[in-house]
């Protein structure tokens, strides 16, 4: 017969996140969940001139796919739902110190259609650190922050300088993902939080680390 926990055998200690208290919205409120969201990223390592991402559930259904366009004069990568119409562009803008992701609504470029943005926390970084700062924040605080050595296996979105966790993200290392040249990791999106925005950000994430120079 199975022992149950004998008195005085300690159980381990689990931490807790305090809720989020608003719904985060920032692609749109279609994407809310009330149960934490489990979604799989796969992503070929390198095809040409395309790095192209498939986001699907725990059943394995397409939700969101990811194209891009490398070769053009500023790198763009589009995230479209499983219809293929594109929820958000991200572009990124070489020109600056710390190397910078927008993200607009649709295909548009125009400043009305900015959603957020997100940069590194600090120029030269040993993990990577995102500071997200959504469209109408002029000041220095993000809305959201990345924590956590993304290559490093996890790491954790959190609302703003709070330890409010949105998501959490690891990755998956298998024998079929070496030989099928890909790279997998699976994302919890933790319940009322925008579960297409988190995607937005493993995009920007995975792209800052695909770059070599690392310098930026």
């Amino acid at each position: 017969m199975a022992a149950g926990h004998a008195p005085g055998n300690p159980i381990p200690a689990v931490r807790t996140y305090p809720p989020v208290e608003h719904p985060v919205v920032v692609i749109g409120p279609q994407y809310l969940a009330q149960s934490p969201v489990e979604l799989a990223v796969s992503t070929k390592l390198w095809t040409l001139g395309e790095n192209d991402f498939k986001v699907s559930d725990i059943n394995g259904t397409l939700i969101f796919q990811v194209k891009s366009k490398i070769l053009s004069l500023h790198d763009r990568r589009f995230l479209k739902d499983a219809a293929g119409n594109t929820l958000v562009n991200l572009r990124q803008k070489i020109m600056t110190m710390h190397r910078r992701w927008e993200a607009f609504r649709g295909e548009s470029k125009e400043e009305k259609d900015l959603l957020f943005t997100a940069k590194k926390s600090k120029l030269f970084q040993f993990k990577t650190e995102l500071d997200v700062f959504l469209a109408n924040n002029k000041g220095e605080v993000p809305d959201f922050k990345v924590k956590g050595g993304y290559r490093e296996s996890s790491c954790s979105v959190l609302l703003g300088d709070s330890n409010t966790m949105l998501a959490q993200m690891h990755r998956r290392h298998t024998l079929a993902s070496t030989i099928l040249e890909t790279d997998s990791f699976g994302v919890t999106v933790y319940p009322n939080v925008d579960y297409a925005f988190i995607v937005a950000l493993v995009v920007i994430l995975d792209e800052i680390n695909a770059d070599r120079s690392g310098e930026d």
